[in-house]
């Protein structure tokens, strides 16, 4: 099949972008998303052309690279599958596929479809982590953990970061990511004892990095592809709200 492409380009940072109209050579229905764009690209060198840039790393769902809004939605029309996990079955000979992307002024646009992400990594910077400052630790299987907290605890943790949920909210908001990162953590015994230190410097990391609030309309959960939860946000609301108490006595 043969589709047409519009796609954003953007030579940098600071440059101007536009809607580029491609014409897609013979497309195989087998091929997934990103495989489809490397067929792109191959046409685009032959003919002198600017190849289109986009990120992807491991094409298996896993690292969260593959940050694309497809035909307006984050990572494509399939409900808990990244872009790479996404195929060309989808589509059908002759549709019109617009791609762009990541849409927030915390991810600049670096090139083309490649934005800078890097203010999830300085959130988890914030305090992301569980500190380990002297000695060997814990065996973790000496710590008796209960079963709906171990497993809510790994839900979270599927978290991969890739950030779909900025891209999906109308305000860019990264809630349901600090969530997940947050909750993580305040599931499991060992991140008690930075539980309420964490919450608040890692709030505070988010909001020195542009992005927007809430608003309770769970689009971030809609787009997730690894389908965190939004009351993962709850816990974290109320574990902010409990270090803000705690600070005050």
């Amino acid at each position: 099949m043969k589709l047409t492409l519009k796609v954003w380009r953007q030579a940098a940072r600071e440059a101007k972008g536009r809607i580029e109209s491609i014409e897609t050579p013979e497309i195989n229905s087998h091929m997934s998303f990103l495989e489809m764009l490397d067929v792109v690209n191959e046409s685009l060198e032959r003919a002198g052309k600017e190849a289109i840039a986009f990120d992807s790393d491991c094409r298996e769902g896993i690292c969260g690279t593959c940050s694309l809004v497809i035909n307006g939605r984050a990572h494509g029309p399939w409900a808990g599958t990244t872009a790479c996990q996404l195929h060309m079955r989808e589509f059908k000979d002759g549709d019109v596929i617009v791609i762009e992307p990541w849409r927030a002024r915390a991810f600049p646009v670096l090139r083309d479809l490649v934005v800078d992400r890097g203010a999830l990594d300085r959130i988890i910077q914030a305090g992301g982590y569980v500190s380990v400052n002297t000695g060997a630790p814990q065996d973790a299987n000496a710590l008796p953990i209960a079963k709906p907290e171990a497993e809510a605890a790994m839900d979270s943790a599927a978290c991969i970061g890739c950030g779909a949920c900025v891209a999906s909210c109308k305000n860019a908001s990264a809630m349901l990511f600090l969530s997940a990162k947050v909750s993580q953590f305040a599931y499991l015994p060992q991140g008690q004892p930075e539980r309420m230190r964490r919450v608040q410097a890692m709030v505070a990391a988010m909001d020195a990095e542009g992005f927007g609030n809430c608003t309770n309309q769970y689009e971030c959960e809609a787009a997730c592809p690894k389908e965190i939860k939004v009351t993962t946000i709850a816990l974290m609301n109320r574990d902010w709200r409990r270090s803000l108490c705690a600070a005050e006595e």
